[in-house]
């Protein structure tokens, strides 16, 4: 089973990117963002916890995305892999996403790293949000966001690395360009 992670701070394209893996590898996609979106938007205990503190930019705590992925994964059996969007977003995720795939008797196959600097992120977010009225899509919220990417976030980047799982990719330039440079490392460990 291919399992990628698809990786990057807020507004790198991994939404974008995952789309495009599925369709190429047969990839169920499971992105804990649409998820606690639509769970928010649902009305659920689980929506209105979340909705909290995504409001505030920051992560939803471990334990309802880990409670969440598992059963997710779970409906997911049947499939060539999976591309994960936006998760896992702390060491402890990690660790715990590992113990998910190992007790399915899986493990992540590689880790894309989508290469984005800040003010091209800005921009990317303000401009998502004019167009798709995110309310999360706001200047303080942005960067309180990227803030919290690089703070708890992007120690995965040396930790993936060290297993050997890692591909920086830059996320500049166009959509197949980009997505040319994600296959070559998704290639490599098919």
């Amino acid at each position: 089973m291919l399992n990628i992670i698809i990786f990057g701070a807020p507004g790198s394209g991994k939404g974008t990117q995952s789309e495009y893996l599925i369709k190429k590898y047969n990839l169920a996609h499971i992105s804990t963002g649409d998820v606690l979106r639509a769970e928010m938007k649902n009305g659920t205990e689980l929506g209105k916890l979340a909705e909290g503190y995504i409001s505030r930019g920051q992560l939803v705590p471990d334990d309802v995305v880990i409670g969440m992925l598992g059963h997710v994964l779970d409906s997911k059996k049947d499939v060539a892999g999976v591309v994960f969007d936006g998760f896992p977003r702390t060491l402890p995720q990690s660790n715990a996403l590992d113990n998910l795939l190992k007790e399915r008797g899986e493990e992540v196959s590689v880790v894309v790293s989508l290469e984005v600097e800040d003010p091209e992120l800005i921009d990317r977010l303000i401009k998502r949000g004019q167009q798709s009225g995110r309310s999360d899509d706001n200047l303080e919220t942005i960067k309180s966001r990227l803030d919290v990417y690089k703070d708890q976030t992007s120690p995965l980047k040396e930790h993936y690395k060290n297993t050997g799982k890692l591909a920086s990719v830059k996320g500049v330039g166009t959509i197949d360009e980009i997505f040319v440079l994600i296959s070559e490392a998704v290639d490599k460990v098919k």
